[in-house]
């Protein structure tokens, strides 16, 4: 792909210019080991790396121009260096304008909140595909155009791939995407430049405040995107959430509301809540889905609510979606040949862990133990590390606590203060297993037929971090390996 410097530079906020910006750029990047002959090279200041660092090295591999918020001492012949005032904003922008601006072409819908987001996002992709259209999803499980699976990394990838994605979306005929959009994309501008159709906020509890500090900040960098919208887009926001109409107040887009509590503008009702299902009351119509959880019903709401404010039509809408099931990873059930029930959920903050729990609560229909194994990745928030053991013990009827994702931090350390959330009255009902897989056989064989194994945390994910190594494990498999040993 070819395109003319100064063309896409629109709307960065440039501070000088040296040299000419008719030049042709042929490949754009912002990590130096990327660059190619013709490439711009952005240089990005990042949490771990500085991309100033590695003008010089992108030079030498060939970058013709180069974008950065201080120029080298000394400027190189024939390269082209554009100041601007903020890197990773403009980076947003070129990364749009250099694909053509993909995202104002679609019906973008982005996702953003503490919980939810996946299942919200996973459902709308698998609803407009049954409604008969092209679509593309961009979520924390996968990438996806149409039917076609494509791995994800991140929650919400950079600006260039994001945009990369968005172009080839549209080009195999999508005319709706659905993303999440997580705080760190909104503060990090990896949505810069996008053009959104519409927004919906799930909720907000405290998590990533290892990257935000405060849960101020954490709340701002959600409100933001909502404040970039523009007023062709809609926000649509769950009010029963306390901070569900600060994300509205200073929008220009259309506000919209949602709720199961609280008077709005889509307003549902839980009728009934069991191990196969729930019955709602949405649009004046009682319809049976799928899902479970009184989490499931907002998730099922707001799919709805996004529906409707895209055109599309309520009886309709409400047919497709009792036919769906909700994302991988979130309240999968396995049910063991001695009638044991596993469920492994993704649940790995405070709000996730206590709304799972509280729903396979309420779900009991006598006297069956819930066993719960969780952990707390490394390298995270480790304020909700007791707070996450402290609800597993208020809602279970025994607990392991284990190993999550490490990552760099020591099991035993994270174990500990974990630990230090379990009251002195509850640590009979607490056991320690560092090792995962020992924790979920643990917990197997303490089970009795019609007991519930709550597996938290990981969800989706088919590995674990260790040590910046990602050694391949599936609590969904694990589970269901040690389950069939049952019959053995």
């Amino acid at each position: 792909m070819k395109a003319l410097l100064k063309d896409i530079l629109y709307k960065a906020s440039l501070v000088s210019v040296k040299g000419d910006t008719s030049t042709e750029i042929t490949h754009i990047c912002f990590d130096s080991r990327a660059v190619q002959p013709g490439s711009l090279f952005i240089a990005v200041r990042g949490t771990q790396t500085d991309g100033h660092t590695y003008i010089e090295k992108a030079i030498l591999s060939g970058a013709s121009a180069i974008v950065c918020e201080e120029l080298p001492g000394e400027l190189k012949e024939n390269v082209v260096y554009v100041q601007v005032a903020d890197s990773a904003e403009a980076l947003g922008y070129i990364a749009s304008n250099y694909y053509g601006n993909p995202s104002a072409k679609l019906k973008l819908v982005g996702v953003t909140g503490t919980n939810g987001k996946t299942t919200t996002v996973t459902l709308l992709h698998k609803l407009f595909r049954k409604l008969g259209y092209n679509a593309g999803l961009l979520s924390t499980v996968q990438n996806q155009i149409n039917e076609t699976i494509i791995p994800s990394t991140h929650t919400t990838p950079d600006a260039i791939q994001l945009n990369k994605l968005l172009a080839q979306m549209l080009q195999a005929g999508c005319t709706h995407v659905f993303m999440e959009v997580s705080s760190h994309a909104v503060v990090q501008h990896r949505v810069t430049g996008i053009t959104f159709a519409g927004a919906l906020f799930t909720n907000i509890t405290h998590d990533h405040l290892d990257f935000h500090k405060t849960f101020d900040n954490y709340i701002k960098a959600k409100k933001k995107f909502f404040d970039d919208l523009s007023s062709a887009a809609f926000a649509l926001v769950n009010i029963d959430d306390k901070r569900g109409m600060v994300m509205l107040q200073n929008t220009l887009a259309k506000k919209q509301t949602f709720a199961l509590q609280s008077m709005s503008d889509f307003k549902g009702k839980l009728i009934a809540n069991t191990l196969q299902g729930l019955q709602m009351e949405i649009g004046g119509k009682e319809v049976w889905f799928k899902l479970i959880g009184n989490f499931n019903a907002y998730n099922l709401l707001g799919v709805y609510g996004v529906a409707i404010l895209l055109g599309e039509d309520s009886e309709e809408v409400l047919t497709q979606l009792s036919d769906l099931y909700a994302a991988a990873g979130r309240f999968e059930q396995i049910v063991a040949p001695n009638g044991v029930t596993g469920i492994v959920d993704y649940a790995h903050t405070p709000d996730a862990l206590e709304n799972v729990l509280s729903t396979i609560d309420s779900l009991r229909e006598g006297n069956e133990q819930v066993i719960t194994i969780v952990g707390c990745g490394g390298n995270r928030d480790a304020t909700k590390r007791p707070v996450m053991a402290e609800i597993a013990c208020k809602l279970s009827d025994k607990i392991i606590l284990t190993s999550d994702n490490p990552r760099d931090e020591d099991p035993m350390a994270i174990l500990d203060q974990m630990m230090a959330g379990v009251k002195i009255t509850d640590r009979k009902k607490v056991q320690v297993i560092a090792d995962r897989k020992e924790a979920i056989a643990k917990a197997v064989a303490m089970a009795n037929p019609k007991d519930i194994i709550l597996v938290a945390g990981k969800g989706h994910e088919t590995y674990q971090e260790i040590k910046g190594v990602k050694h391949p494990f599936d609590d969904k498999q694990t589970l269901k390996n040690i389950f069939t040993m049952i019959n053995d």
